[in-house]
């Protein structure tokens, strides 16, 4: 792989979805895939383990290169997959998720029961579910298992939901509508 095959790569990579491409003559077909590969592995729109998948036969070249600049285009906004590190572990989200989800249980269950109180409950409902989309996007943005390309979908969902300031300064609200809480003494 040489340069020229790097910067071609970029070139293919950046040029709009649907830009009709022929695949390379068969001799400068290895190059340039492994080119294509480093460059969207490099720039986070393709996860390490699609190479067995993406772009593996010539005959599928212009198809996936679609797919590729489409995730290009999308991901053009998106956070690096380095900020997911300032957030806390999945393991401890999804605790708190778990929290976020029995307390809706709960009010759910008071909803029932305490009918003449049902309007409160109905938006403490609604605040713990917009909470729960908040900490349901730090989980998948955390999780390892999932592909480079979701991972940094979810940072770019919370960073809509937080807002640019919280993001940088990775401000996440509670896991449950705190404010809801009676302190007892």
């Amino acid at each position: 792989m040489s340069a020229y095959d790097l910067v071609l790569a970029a070139a293919l990579l950046t040029a709009p979805p649907g830009t009709p491409e022929q695949a390379p003559p068969p001799e400068q077909w290895p190059a340039l895939q492994a080119a294509i590969h480093q460059t969207a592995v490099q720039w986070e729109i393709m996860d390490p383990r699609e190479t067995r998948y993406v772009l593996a036969r010539p005959e599928d070249f212009e198809a996936d290169l679609n797919l590729l600049r489409r995730r290009y285009a999308d991901l053009a906004d998106a956070p690096p997959l380095a900020d997911g590190s300032r957030f806390p572990d999945r393991r401890t989200v999804n605790d708190l998720i778990r929290f976020n989800r029995a307390y809706r249980k709960h009010l759910e269950t008071r909803q029932v029961w305490e009918a003449d109180r049902a309007d409160a409950l109905r938006v403490a409902v609604l605040e713990t579910d917009r909470l729960y989309r908040v900490w349901d996007a730090v989980r998948d943005a955390r999780c390892e298992f999932y592909y480079v390309t979701v991972r940094r979908q979810a940072l770019k969902k919370l960073k809509e939901m937080l807002g640019d300031e919280a993001y940088a300064l990775g401000e996440l609200p509670p896991y449950v509508p705190e404010w809801r809480f009676t302190e007892v003494k």
